[in-house]
C-alpha cells in the first residue's frame, strides 16, 4: 500500500471527521442560533413537503449506508454469510436507490427555490451554493453506479468456474 493511499483512505477521513465534530461543537457553543436555515415554508408550501421528505430520506439513508458499510469489519460481514460480491451489489443497489430518491427530492427543492418568486427573493447566495454543492455531490456519487455494476459483473465472471 502506497503512502498516498494510506493517507487518503486511512488517515484523511479521521482528520475530516475530527474537524467536523470539533467545528460543530465550537459553532454550537459560540453561535447557537445560526444553526438553522431561513425557512421558506410560510412563503409557499407546494413541493416543499415531498421534496424535503424525499431528500432527507435519501441523504440520511446514504449516510448510514456509508457509515455501516465502511465501519463494519469484514469478519462480521463474512460471519453473517455475506460474500464480498454480495456486499458490493447490496451497496450499489441500496446506494443507487437512496441516491436517486435524494436526487429527486433535491431537484424538487431546487425547482421550488428557483421557480417561486417569493422563495427566490428571500433566498441568499449561500442557499444556492449549498443546494448546488449537494447536487454535484449526489451526481458524482450516482455516476459511479454504472462503473460499480460493470466491475461487479467482471468480478463475478472471473469467479465463475469455467465450463
Amino acid at each position: 500500500m502506497s503512502l498516498s493511499h494510506h493517507f487518503l483512505f486511512g488517515i484523511y477521513p479521521y482528520i475530516c471527521g475530527a474537524i467536523f465534530l470539533l467545528g460543530s461543537l465550537v459553532r454550537f457553543d459560540r453561535d447557537q442560533y445560526t444553526w438553522r436555515s431561513e425557512s421558506s415554508q410560510m412563503l409557499a408550501t407546494g413541493t416543499l413537503r415531498a421534496g424535503s421528505n424525499l431528500f432527507h430520506l435519501g441523504i440520511i439513508g446514504l449516510f448510514f449506508g456509508h457509515f455501516f458499510g465502511m465501519l463494519t469489519p469484514p469478519e462480521i460481514i463474512h460471519a453473517l454469510g455475506v460474500t464480498a460480491s454480495q456486499k458490493q451489489m447490496l451497496a450499489v443497489v441500496a446506494g443507487g436507490t437512496l441516491g436517486s430518491i435524494g436526487l429527486i427530492g433535491l431537484l424538487l427543492l431546487i425547482h421550488r427555490r428557483l421557480s417561486n418568486e417569493r422563495v427566490r427573493a428571500n433566498s441568499r447566495g449561500r442557499d444556492f451554493l449549498v443546494l448546488f454543492w449537494i447536487l454535484a455531490t449526489l451526481l458524482l456519487g450516482l455516476s459511479t453506479v454504472p462503473l460499480s455494476i460493470e466491475q461487479w459483473a467482471m468480478y463475478c465472471s472471473l469467479m465463475r468456474p469455467n465450463r
